[in-house]
């Protein structure tokens, strides 16, 4: 799966959100300012273009469906940035935001209760 760029995430987060859809359903998602619809429609074709959307002609006009779900993209973005930065590290990566203060204690006693029931439940 080929990286996507910030322009084509933000993009790919439109087209999630509307699921199938036109480039004027996707341009009206789109925050102030709305990006011209020629460059919301290059986005959307490098996209398809990546594999990540496929696209069904209706007369003149396409319409685009994801092909790959949010879940998925996250998990392989997560896996590749944890390795790329965090040496593979999940631990480093918990590390780096408690010593960067973007983690509390409280939140970390949270994510603390949330692995515990799986051991007790290994058990």
């Amino acid at each position: 799966m080929e990286k996507l760029t910030i322009q084509e995430e933000e993009v790919m987060r439109l087209i999630w959100r509307v699921s199938k859809g036109f480039i004027k359903d996707y341009l009206e998602q789109c925050p102030e300012p709305k990006p011209p619809y020629t460059t919301l429609a290059s986005v959307v074709k490098n996209l398809e273009r990546k594999a990540y959307i496929s696209s069904r002609k209706y007369g003149n006009v396409y319409e685009y469906t994801p092909l790959i779900a949010e879940s998925d993209y996250t998990k392989r973005f997560m896996s590749g940035f944890v390795k790329d930065y965090f040496k593979n590290s999940y631990r480093d990566l918990v590390a780096f935001f408690i010593r960067e203060r973007k983690i509390s204690s409280d939140e970390l006693k949270q994510l603390i209760e949330m692995i515990e029931p799986e051991k007790n439940d290994e058990l």
